[in-house]
């Protein structure tokens, strides 16, 4: 099975690979590029993968992040962080936001965490949060999913 998505403004093929859990030769093949270049809001095809952790809005006229927040009932500084916005950034028409969806729990990194530190606070061991994250840096603003 396939989906169409969107690029997004500093997507890459090889961030959009990691997020679909595929290559990036994958999907040069399955959308014909020579090039790894991507444009922002070019369409392209991708595999469906098993896990999504976000759903995807389109901020309508007079959207805030503290009104989407609260549609969604979610933290809005959770909401702010995962679209690498701050609290009082002002958000547009028509821009593609993530919204996490309600059966995982998400941890942004901080400077001096270490695995111990977030498994615990995740309250999973480490092998866990390994499977569950393919990539993990430890690196300040790293997201981190476990399954709840």
């Amino acid at each position: 099975m396939y989906n169409v998505i969107r690029v997004l403004e500093g997507e890459s093929l090889e961030s959009i690979a990691d997020r679909f859990e595929t290559t990036i030769e994958e999907l040069q093949k399955l959308n014909n590029l020579d090039s790894i270049y991507l444009r922002d809001g070019q369409e392209i095809i991708v595999p469906e993968t098993s896990k999504q952790y976000f759903e995807y809005y389109t901020v309508q006229k007079g959207d805030s992040l503290y009104a989407i927040a609260r549609r969604y009932n979610i933290n809005p500084e959770l909401l702010a962080s995962l679209n690498g916005l701050n609290n009082s950034d002002y958000i547009y028409p028509n821009q593609v936001i993530l919204i996490p969806k309600s059966n995982y729990s998400y941890y942004v990194t901080k400077e001096g965490d270490t695995l111990d530190s977030v498994s615990n606070l995740l309250g999973v061991t480490r092998d866990k949060l390994l499977r569950e994250n393919n990539i993990i840096y430890l690196l300040e603003g790293q997201l981190l999913v476990k399954e709840k």
